[in-house]
C-alpha cells in the first residue's frame, strides 16, 4: 500500500483552514451580535421618550370574548 505524503497533508491543510474559517466566522458573529444588540433593553428611556406598559382597558365590558378578541387584536 502506498501512502502519499502529500494528499494527506492537503488533507489536513483543508482540514485545518476549514476549522479556522469556522472559528473566525463563529467569532465576527458573536462580536456582530455584541455591537447591534443593546446593552439593557429593560432600562428607563433617555430624553423625550417614554416607557409604556401596562394593560388596555376594554370599552365593551369585560366578558370573556370580549378580552379574546381584544387579545387577539392588540396581541395583549
Amino acid at each position: 500500500m502506498v501512502v502519499s505524503v502529500r494528499k494527506w497533508f492537503g488533507h489536513i491543510l483543508f482540514l485545518l483552514t476549514f476549522i479556522l474559517l469556522t472559528i473566525m466566522t463563529f467569532g465576527g458573529y458573536r462580536w456582530l451580535i455584541d455591537v447591534i444588540s443593546p446593552v439593557d433593553p429593560y432600562r428607563e428611556p433617555q430624553g423625550q421618550a417614554l416607557k409604556v406598559s401596562g394593560q388596555i382597558h376594554s370599552p365593551e365590558g369585560g366578558t370573556m370574548g370580549d378580552r379574546l378578541r381584544w387579545f387577539y387584536w392588540y396581541g395583549e
